[in-house]
């Protein structure tokens, strides 16, 4: 079978058939991947048999692939795939069962920022016959295209901070939270950074409005009460219910999704004894967007 692209009936999303990822891909096919994920925001791969190896040749294809500045063990295989479970091996959780339950955009806390992630649906909690544990998107092409006409005047040359700090510290806020704090060298790792509010995407070249609730902190050259003001407003905006779309997973599924183009957040519906298990990969933006030592960017070559 070719490769098809299928698009979704919403906002977002497409499903990929007629391609195994545990094969290599012709110049061709990485091309229509690329351009398909910046048009449809996320891309499903059914019915996919990966190990970690596997995982990480197809990811790398698009981009240098992060190793998260929470992993504490890096002496494995393959650092840059991230386990996200709340299984628990002989008492021990075997990954972080929390990842990305609250609205954000990966990687905005870091130079430079993620053009994709990539996840591998290994085990999906069900109950009833109804999937568990759904990923959510926000469309922030469609947010940017839906803000008045004043606050795109407003934001068009302003600029955020973003702070890895902010996300980890909402986490262990919440109730059963096992996360410690970060460390000296973590804070040091990944110091805050600034990336602009309305950013033109690296490939499909349409605007996004590039401000997350998960690690944007302030916004530069404002006073506090003005920059929470605008911040709460860009926030509101963005988690309006008409740009999202809930993807349902199924065993096997592989999605790579855009973490310039999209928000993201998993939905914690499952219970201890459901257990869900996800693989991660992180592939940065660094072959489609270059960064100055000011910490803007202009589109790679």
């Amino acid at each position: 079978m070719s490769l098809r692209v299928m698009p979704h009936d919403s906002i977002l999303g497409a499903t990929v058939v007629g391609l195994d990822l545990a094969d290599p891909r012709t110049d061709a096919e990485l091309e229509l991947i690329r351009h398909s994920m910046a048009t449809y925001g996320f891309l499903r791969f059914p019915d996919q048999n990966l190990q970690e190896q596997h995982m990480v040749n197809f990811a790398s294809e698009f981009g240098s692939l992060e190793i998260n500045v929470a992993t504490t063990n890096r002496d494995v295989p393959f650092p840059q795939v991230m386990t996200l479970s709340n299984i628990l091996e002989d008492g021990v959780k075997i990954g972080f069962s929390d990842a990305g339950q609250g609205w954000h955009t990966d990687m905005s806390y870091s130079k430079p920022i993620a053009l994709a992630n990539m996840l591998y649906g290994v085990k999906v909690p069900v109950r009833d016959g109804e999937p568990l544990g759904d990923t959510q998107f926000a469309d922030m092409a469609l947010a940017y295209d839906m803000l008045p006409d004043n606050v795109k005047a407003k934001i068009a040359n302003l600029s955020a901070e973003h702070d890895f700090n902010k996300f980890w510290e909402m986490m262990r806020a919440k109730p059963g939270s096992d996360r410690p704090p970060l460390t000296d060298e973590q804070r040091t790792e990944k110091p805050p950074v600034v990336h602009p509010i309305v950013m033109r995407h690296p490939v499909s070249r349409r605007r996004i409005l590039y401000c997350n609730p998960g690690y944007a902190t302030r916004i530069i050259g404002l006073s506090m009460d003005e920059s929470d003001d605008l911040l709460n407003l860009l926030f509101e905006h963005q988690l309006q219910e008409r740009f999202f779309y809930s993807f349902k997973w199924t065993e096997r599924d592989v999605l790579l999704f855009d973490n310039i183009r999209t928000l993201h957040n998993a939905v914690p519906d499952y219970k201890a004894h459901e257990h869900r298990l996800l693989k991660r990969c992180q592939v940065m933006a660094d072959e489609v967007v270059k960064f100055s030592e000011e910490n803007s960017f202009v589109y790679a070559d």
